[in-house]
């Protein structure tokens, strides 16, 4: 297959980027090999979503060609219960329950260098709730989110010798988001940090307490939001093989260097009690990035059937997530709001375990742990990025020599949190697979 083909197929894919809350924001396993052992894959080939983990690992492969190409499907079961007031008792269900993340990367090893080229979505959190919901009884319109991230990657693996193996990436990553919000005029305007002073000053400043204010701009579409940034990202990594049982590996992944999303000059709206009064702006999401992530794992070849992995990875979640910054200009003017967010940083640990069956089938089982970031007082209905644990079976079959099909199964059992500001509680479960074939040559 020649490189300029693969690289067709992975731009038509770069369409499809979203992902959705499973640690944080970040898929709890990328591949299904690695998903299959929890998320586990720092320290042993895990195939070329080696470009997502740990770069390194590439270098662990056999010489030639190989491409894989996924499908990952996420269901999220999100419902949000009001605790207090006129809705007290309702519950709302999200009806974002069903997203498909496409991914592929080609990778060559020749002699001790590798490298190669993929695409893969990242992560991202949204749900939906309805205008006959609770949610939607503010005023009468739905409300939604749809946050995507994704990135084309151009890694690099090098065979120091026959136990280290170094490697890295450059990453061109691309962020979407979609937002329907509505809120009371007090509570949007107690987020305002960089007053309006013209004409679109002068229109808010009409609003009275019981006025209910959105923020509008969704296209609805899965696979392209509203608004849009792009920028880069950058990975290292390392394997060293202490025997012949045992390898370690470990990773580190730059914070993103994204400009910020916009829409176009007309691509947001500013509307008042469900459409009494509409303004026509432009949205711009300030200094949105992605966190740097520490990572460090131990692969055990117990025997020649059975392998065991176990991961650690730290998410710097902090140092991104303080505060959602919005820029809404419309009529010559302009209006910042900061949503705070104040998440704490992410220890995640991941263990899983590979048993060869028979020379084709590959049973895999894992499960991974982490502390939930969002605090009670900031947790949102709109982004409940708040599942914890990952129960994960998967398998393998060599269908041939030269080609196999990996898959996994995922579910991350219910989360329930409050927000005893808003007076609302998020329940939050998931079920996801991956699939995936690859070809060697």
């Amino acid at each position: 297959m020649k490189l300029t083909r693969i690289a067709a197929s992975m731009v038509l894919a770069g369409l499809a980027g979203s992902a959705y809350a499973t640690n944080g924001m970040n898929v709890e396993g990328y591949g299904p090999i690695a998903s299959g052992m929890g998320g586990a894959s720092m320290a042993y080939d895990n195939g070329n979503a080696a470009m997502m983990n740990n770069p390194a690992t590439l270098g662990l492969a056999a010489d030639g060609h190989r491409v894989d190409v996924a499908l990952g499907f996420l269901g999220p079961d999100v419902s949000a219960r009001c605790d207090g007031g006129p809705c007290a008792g309702m519950s709302a269900s999200s009806g974002g329950d069903a997203y498909y993340m496409p991914a592929v990367g080609w990778t060559r090893k020749t002699g001790n260098l590798t490298y190669g080229l993929g695409m893969f979505a990242q992560g991202g959190m949204g749900t939906e709730f309805e205008a006959n919901s609770w949610i939607g009884m503010a005023d009468g319109l739905p409300q939604r989110s749809e946050l995507g991230v994704g990135r084309v990657i151009a890694p690099v693996a090098f065979n120091v010798n026959p136990n280290l193996s170094i490697g890295g990436s450059v990453d061109f990553v691309w962020a979407m988001l979609d937002l329907r919000m509505a809120m009371p005029v007090p509570m949007l305007s107690s987020l305002i940090t960089v007053p309006p002073t013209g004409a679109l000053g002068g229109a808010l400043g009409s609003l009275g307490a019981t006025d209910v204010a959105r923020l509008d701009f969704s296209n609805g579409n899965d696979f392209t939001g509203k608004a849009r940034g792009y920028g880069l990202a950058g990975k290292l990594g390392f394997t060293y093989k202490i025997n012949p049982m045992f390898t370690v590996g470990g990773t580190y992944h730059s914070k993103t260097d994204l400009g910020d999303m916009e829409t176009s000059s007309s691509g947001a709206s500013f509307i008042v009690n469900g459409g009494a009064m509409a303004v026509p702006g432009k949205i711009s999401v300030r200094d949105f990035q992605w966190p740097e992530t520490y990572g460090l794992g131990l692969a055990v070849q117990a025997t020649p059937e059975l392998m065991l992995a176990l991961d650690y990875k730290r998410i710097n979640w902090k140092d991104v997530m303080k505060n959602f910054t919005m820029t809404y200009s419309a009529m010559g003017d302009s209006v910042t709001f900061a949503l705070p967010q104040n998440w704490d940083d992410q220890d995640v640990f991941q263990l899983g375990v590979s048993y060869k069956a028979t020379s084709a089938l590959t049973l895999r089982a894992g499960a991974s742990f982490s502390d939930n970031p969002i605090p009670d007082a900031t947790m949102h209905y709109l982004f409940p990025a708040i599942v914890e644990k990952h129960y994960t079976v998967g398998l393998g079959y060599a269908v041939n020599p030269t080609s196999d099909v990996n898959f996994s199964l995922q579910h991350a059992p219910e989360v329930k949190q409050t927000n005893p500001n808003f007076g609302y509680t998020v329940s939050h479960e998931q079920t996801s697979f991956q699939l995936m074939y690859s070809k060697r040559f």
